[in-house]
Parts: C-alpha cells; sequence; structure tokens
C-alpha cells in the first residue's frame, strides 16, 4: 500500500522521524550520552520501512544497541516499550493523515484499473494496521478483493516481510496460488518477502531510483514508477520467467 498504491511513505517517515528524535532526545539527556538523531532516509529504508511497526521499531532501537521490553499492543503512547514507542508513531502518523490527506499514485491506480477490465483479481498485502482508514481516505477502498493487513496478519499469525506470508495469504483469498500471482513492491523487506514466496514476477518500485538495489535482492525488473511499464510487458515478462523456469 504505502509507496506504491498510496503516497504515505513520507508522511510514514515523518512520523518515525518524531516519534525516535523524541524518545532519542529524552534518552540521551537521561544517559548524560550524545544525541544522535533518526534519520528519516537511511534508517527508515534500512530499520523500518516495508515492516511491521513493532518489528520497526525493535530493528531499529537494536541498531543503536537499546534494548527495550516489548510490552504488549495495548500498551499507552507514554509508555516507554517497544510497542509503547510504535503506538506513539501511529498516532502521529494519523494525525498528520488526518490534517494532510492522503494522496495515490496515479500510475498504480491505472494499471489497477486496466487489470481489472482483463479480468484479473487483484489483493493487497500491507504490514499496515490502518489500511481500511487509508484506503477510504485516498478512495481506493474499492480496487481490492482482498486485503491482508497487519490486523489480520496478527490473527492470522502470518510472519511480517521479509517472510512471504501476507502476499501468500493474500493470494490465497483470491484462490489464486503464489505460481500465478504478481507482487508489486517498494520496500526492500517486501521485495525479498517476493522472491522468497515463489511468485510468478515481482516488480520492484525504486521511487528514491535506487534500481539495483531492489534487482539485487530479488525483483525481476525495477522501475521508478508503474507509468514505466505496461501491461503487456508484464505479460511477457511472465511468459519470460516461466520459460527460464522450465
Amino acid at each position: 500500500m504505502d509507496g506504491v498504491v498510496t503516497d504515505t511513505t513520507a508522511v510514514h517517515s515523518r512520523a518515525w522521524k518524531q516519534m525516535f528524535d523524541s524518545y532519542l532526545r529524552r534518552r540521551a539527556t537521561a544517559l548524560a550520552v550524545p544525541f544522535v538523531e533518526f534519520d528519516a532516509e537511511r534508517d527508515y529504508r534500512a530499520f523500518v520501512d516495508g515492516r511491521p511497526r513493532y518489528e520497526g521499531v525493535a530493528t531499529f532501537l537494536n541498531s543503536r544497541g537499546i534494548s527495550l521490553s516489548r510490552g504488549v499492543p495495548s500498551d499507552s503512547s507514554q509508555i516507554e516499550t517497544v510497542c509503547g514507542l510504535g503506538n506513539l508513531k501511529n498516532e502521529i502518523f494519523n494525525s498528520l493523515i488526518k490534517s494532510e490527506g492522503v494522496a495515490t499514485f496515479e500510475s498504480t491506480v491505472s494499471l489497477i484499473r486496466q487489470l481489472l477490465q482483463e479480468g484479473v483479481k487483484i489483493g493487497l498485502a500491507t504490514s499496515s494496521f490502518n489500511a481500511a482508514g487509508i484506503l477510504q481516505r485516498s478512495g481506493a477502498d474499492k480496487l481490492f478483493e482482498s486485503v491482508v493487513d497487519g490486523a489480520v496478519a496478527a490473527s492470522r499469525k502470518l510472519k511480517g516481510k521479509p517472510e512471504p506470508d501476507v502476499f501468500v495469504a493474500a493470494a490465497a483469498d483470491l484462490g489464486v496460488p503464489a505460481s500465478r500471482a504478481i507482487v508489486i513492491e517498494d520496500a526492500v523487506p517486501g521485495v525479498q518477502a517476493g522472491a522468497k514466496g515463489g511468485f510468478a514476477l515481482v516488480i520492484g518500485i525504486a521511487r528514491d531510483g535506487k534500481l539495483h538495489e531492489l534487482l539485487r535482492i530479488g525483483a525481476d525488473i525495477a522501475v521508478r514508477d508503474l507509468s514505466e511499464t505496461s501491461l503487456e510487458q508484464i505479460e511477457q515478462l511472465v511468459q519470460e520467467k516461466r520459460a527460464r523456469a522450465g
């Protein structure tokens, strides 16, 4: 969803930065250690982007040598636990979305509509627990026949990206095996998940221009935006991959 369908990646990054910088400043003051801010590009992409929220918190903190109790999902956003920090980030994100709205990538919506006209089933797999509200605000909620979001993944005990569970589940909900489904992702863990899952094709979207990185970790094709490809090219790539696989 984020970065592929909805133009919310930058909003997520800002929310993560605001939350982490606030926590890191408090910690630096309390322990009399230097404050090193959260890098909204490097840290976000390496440790947070595409991961389930609490896993993103834990992964980033681990990169700084910080260990916190995980807590529980019901923790207040004022509690210093992994879940508490994750819930604070969520509050900040929802506040930003409420004030700024949600935009979609027209090239993605256009491709989805073309696929739907061809009778192709479309599902959404996302780590977000906010999918329903975001899709409704963006007007994209009617485009997907199945949605496997953070809440669904938790209830089904699905592993988060970079494991392929959420994509496999979304395809299964459509009645389609992974071998006949295409994954479109922009986050590194998402591309890795698609590559692990045995899908017919993995398309990486590198809006930052780092196409080689997504190709290196398993994308079959990488583009800066879906306007750079077409339904005909995607069909050809699927056929070529199947032919190579024998």
